[in-house]
């Protein structure tokens, strides 16, 4: 249990772009510093250190566990994020796991089982989870009346794709690493899917294959009493499509779902426009420059409370029980 009166001690392991950016989000939310990393090779922690002024760098994963760090940020190849948390677990740390935070239910439920064993945080890395604008979403949804249609969209052409095409398979396209379109993007539109409307009641999902067997695309359909979602993804392809909520009385538009910059509403009803034949309003909230602070400080609140049973374990758990169902009939296999 870390004392509400002292800093939060973070190790992180994983020194790509996206413990850039967590290292960035740390230096803006008080209460939390960075202690250590954990790096496969000495050079590229003592270069990642140096960027962040992270005082220690270890190799040896036992070594970097039994140091004084109070928490871990897992931001590892999916491949290894259960067995790298299940033993940070063990040494009591509670763990920030970048998403996607399990490959299939069995690791995410053990990892869960595991956390509660140890009376330790474990919390998913899933950004608009924890975003004001997704509060300002739930807010508004009563707003919009029945609901009847829900579209999703992350599609981002990826700069790695680039050497995919010239031959050369990067990391984030390799699926023995346990990676998928599906698993990197695609589970920002599943999870807030589920996040907001709970599991579906059919699962029909289409995946595009690359060469290698990797997904590069797809569209996951979830059917629920009444309504229709789907999740849209790509890495080798660009949308310029916000995600869409459809009601009975209007639409609430969401620019970007993993990074929510404006959220539009637009009202069947009302006075005319030309832009949208009804009544127009931006829903009010203070966009972050990294949205990573938002995760970072929850899963602070819930060291300090000891909450070690939340939310938003269930959100991470329904959401690895449709990608197992879309891997299942899209034959996306690791």
């Amino acid at each position: 249990m870390v004392n509400i009166d002292m800093k939060l001690k973070t190790g992180v392991i994983g020194t790509n772009f996206i413990s850039d950016e967590f290292c960035d989000a740390v230096s803006r939310v008080p209460g939390v510093v960075l202690k250590a990393v954990f790096s496969r090779r000495q050079e590229t922690g003592d270069a990642f250190a140096a960027r962040h002024s992270i005082p220690e760098v270890f190799t040896d994963y036992a070594e970097f566990l039994s140091s004084d760090i109070d928490a871990v940020y897992v931001a590892s190849p999916n491949s290894v994020h259960c067995e790298q948390t299940l033993r940070a677990l063990e040494y009591h740390k509670h763990v920030l796991c970048e998403k996607v935070m399990a490959v299939n239910e069995d690791q995410g439920r053990s990892m869960i089982d595991c956390a509660h064993r140890n009376h330790v945080v474990l919390l998913e890395a899933m950004r608009p989870d924890f975003d004001p604008a997704f509060d300002a979403v739930g807010q508004c949804l009563p707003r919009l009346g029945k609901l009847r249609r829900v579209t999703f969209e992350f599609c981002q052409y990826s700069g790695r794709y680039d050497d995919f095409r010239q031959g050369t398979v990067r990391n984030a396209f390799n699926p023995k690493l346990g990676n998928a379109a599906v698993m990197d993007i695609g589970v920002y539109c599943i999870h807030s899917l589920v996040r907001f409307f709970g599991m579906p009641e059919n699962i029909k999902a289409l995946s595009t294959k690359l060469d290698n067997g990797f997904d590069g695309s797809g569209i996951v359909l979830m059917e629920y009493k009444d309504m229709i979602a789907e999740a849209v993804y790509s890495k080798i392809s660009a949308s310029v499509n916000p995600s869409v909520i459809q009601g009975e009385e209007g639409s609430l538009l969401i620019d970007h779902i993993s990074r929510p910059g404006q959220l539009e509403l637009r009202l069947r009803k009302g006075s005319r426009d030309e832009l949208s034949g009804g009544s127009r309003e931006f829903l009010p909230f203070t966009p972050a420059e990294n949205n990573m602070v938002f995760e970072i400080e929850k899963f602070a609140e819930l060291i300090r409370k000891n909450e070690t049973d939340h939310k938003y374990l269930q959100f991470s758990l329904d959401t690895i029980r449709v990608i197992d169902e879309v891997r299942r009939q899209t034959g996306i296999k690791f």
